[in-house]
């Protein structure tokens, strides 16, 4: 009788499928998404720590695919795949664009196979995008350098022994949320490596009796395996804020438009995590303001559609008296919905406005355009030129050449 095999051999078999073209074309839109975000954050206080480092510009990229809080998102598994991903599979043993971007769709797959198995409890205490980025950088690692099924499983097990990554970072004023992912990166390229001469992991690290879920979880989910690639369910983040506040944010935004402006008390009323991660009435710095669900209905009850302005210490320090007009309460009927629909609903003078889903989310997707105009808002506000971003897009959207990205990211992060 044969072995009963374990999740993550069904995840790299899994993993071994064939990769469309439509699938790639889907996985450009997120490359530029990610691009946009990394080259936003050119001018930020991490993107300075960093340069007397020395480190390469891929490094440096790494750390700032997610300051600006605009990187995407999967609802369910509650992580960003991005700023993982796309430095994995930009690594040293670059291919072709092809290879690239199918190495990207696997480690999608992979990152968000695990963490959509990860439960409440775990989401507590642990940051899903360090906890699940080492097995999907793995993956894309191991995809990228062209490991057999077998080789994968062991890549998988050794990045998967020592995940990690806890969410005390949220109530300190630091920046270790940046080093988680350079970490997961870090951990899975030593994983493939070593898995490359030989080294085994345990098949069994995710579901074991000592492995992630006994150490992390009360209730893990199942395992799916779709035929559709997942980067298919990844969602957009239009606004610069958390992405548990976009759903008021969006709810706001069509309450102005029903009642002409909010002038009066406003109750967000939303998903209990929404309330967790965002219930913050006083930020005091950026980083702040973007996790609290008070300043970005203000900003919208303010001035209308959020811009990454609005979350610097001037736009925090101005709306202050428009926050305190902001109440917020978890719903159940809300809450009952969450992960797989982010929603909330805002109350201003007796007018209410509902949102299930939020904009960017495959029911409401942002258009190509969109994301490319974001894209090209991101890159201004790092200080690009115009040129620079249609460099940047075409490279993306329509390059061949995956080196030519990193010749720009070079010039990007002198």
């Amino acid at each position: 009788m044969s072995k009963p095999l374990s999740l993550t051999e069904q995840l790299a078999k899994h993993l071994m499928r064939k990769i469309d073209g439509a699938t790639r074309d889907r996985a450009r839109l997120h490359l530029l998404d990610w691009l946009g975000c990394v080259a936003g954050a050119r001018d930020s206080k991490i993107a300075a720590m960093l340069n007397p480092m020395q480190s390469s510009r891929l490094i440096q990229a790494m750390f700032l695919g997610n300051v600006l809080e605009m990187d995407d998102v999967h609802r369910s598994a509650v992580l960003h795949p991005g700023p993982v991903i796309w430095p994995s599979a930009l690594g040293e043993n670059i291919g072709d664009m092809d290879a690239v971007l199918n190495a990207a769709v696997a480690g999608y797959e992979a990152m968000i196979a695990v963490g959509a198995t990860l439960d409440a409890h775990h989401y507590a205490h642990y940051h899903p995008t360090a906890t699940a980025g080492v097995f999907g950088a793995a993956a894309t690692f191991a995809r990228g350098f062209g490991q057999s099924q077998k080789q994968t499983v062991a890549s998988l097990g050794l990045a998967g022994s020592v995940a990690g990554g806890l969410w005390q970072m949220r109530h300190e004023d630091v920046t270790t949320k940046q080093w988680h992912v350079a970490h997961a990166w870090g951990t899975a390229r030593s994983a493939v490596e070593y898995a490359e001469y030989g080294v085994t992991g345990p098949r069994f690290i995710l579901e074991g009796s000592q492995g992630l879920y006994a150490a992390t979880c009360k209730s893990p989910k199942p395992m799916e395996f779709p035929n559709r690639w997942r980067i298919w369910d990844v969602s957009f983040k239009p606004w610069a804020a958390c992405r548990h506040a976009h759903p008021a944010i969006d709810a706001a935004l069509e309450l102005q438009a029903l009642l002409g402006k909010l002038d009066g008390e406003i109750v967000i009323e939303t998903y209990a995590d929404a309330i967790a991660f965002c219930d913050n009435p006083d930020p005091k710095t950026p980083q702040q303001a973007k996790f609290s669900l008070q300043h970005a209905v203000a900003i919208v009850a303010t001035s209308g559609v959020p811009t990454l302005a609005d979350f610097e210490p001037a736009a925090i320090r101005k709306l202050a008296k428009a926050r305190a007009r902001v109440t917020v309460r978890a719903c159940k009927d809300i809450t009952v919905r969450y992960p797989l629909h982010y929603g909330a609903r805002v109350t201003c003078n007796r007018q209410a406005v509902e949102m299930i889903d939020t904009l960017g989310d495959p029911e409401r997707p942002m258009s190509e355009m969109q994301i490319i105009d974001k894209a090209r808002a991101l890159m201004a506000w790092g200080g690009l030129s115009g040129k620079n971003a249609d460099k940047a897009v075409k490279l993306a959207l329509e390059g061949d050449d995956p080196l030519a990205i990193h010749k720009m990211l070079g010039k990007w992060l002198v």
